[in-house]
């Protein structure tokens, strides 16, 4: 069954834009940004399924904000912002084996994590939302939604021990 990217759009187009605003840091840009990511789920939508569009949307916005940096860098008209030069710097330096191990190890931590505790983590640690943001976008309350990071990260000594200093810090 192919997917409906219209209604991933109405359902999930604003956290796209939310993460696609937190990367490139201009509006105007983050919306065409936004736009490219469904465009990409069109282009796919036979070949990809329903299970875990959160995800799958949240990674796709990333690359595309990534491959839009990558451009603006190639071009002397660039961003100056600091935030946007160190992640573009970022985007070049990321090796093939360190996205490989940081797949490994989100795999491993979300494995038998449900969606929407996967999508709880990314907003809080990823996107910075707080508590009352996170639960307000989810459908949750703020304790359902502290219940769920919780949850994760008692399972993450055990299943990820690279990662567990990265969110105490949180």
């Amino acid at each position: 069954m192919a997917l409906d990217v219209e209604n991933l759009y109405r359902q999930y187009g604003p956290m796209v834009l939310r993460r696609c605003r937190r990367l490139l840091k201009d509006e105007g840009k983050a919306l065409d940004a936004m736009h490219d990511t469904f465009v990409e789920m069109l282009r796919r939508k036979e070949r990809l399924t329903e299970e875990a569009p959160a995800a799958l949307l949240l990674t796709t916005a990333t690359n595309v904000c990534l491959n839009k940096l990558r451009s603006a860098r190639r071009h002397p008209e660039h961003d100056t912002d600091p935030d946007t030069v160190l992640l573009t710097h970022i985007s070049h330096l990321a090796s093939n084996e360190n996205r490989t191990l940081g797949r490994r190890i989100l795999d491993r931590l979300f494995s038998d994590t449900p969606e929407s505790t996967q999508q709880i983590a990314v907003l809080h640690y990823v996107d910075r939302l707080t508590l009352e943001e996170v639960a307000h976008e989810v459908g949750l309350s703020v304790s359902g939604v502290r219940k769920r990071l919780r949850t994760l990260k008692a399972r993450l000594p055990a299943e990820t021990p690279e990662l567990a200093p990265a969110l105490e810090m949180q």
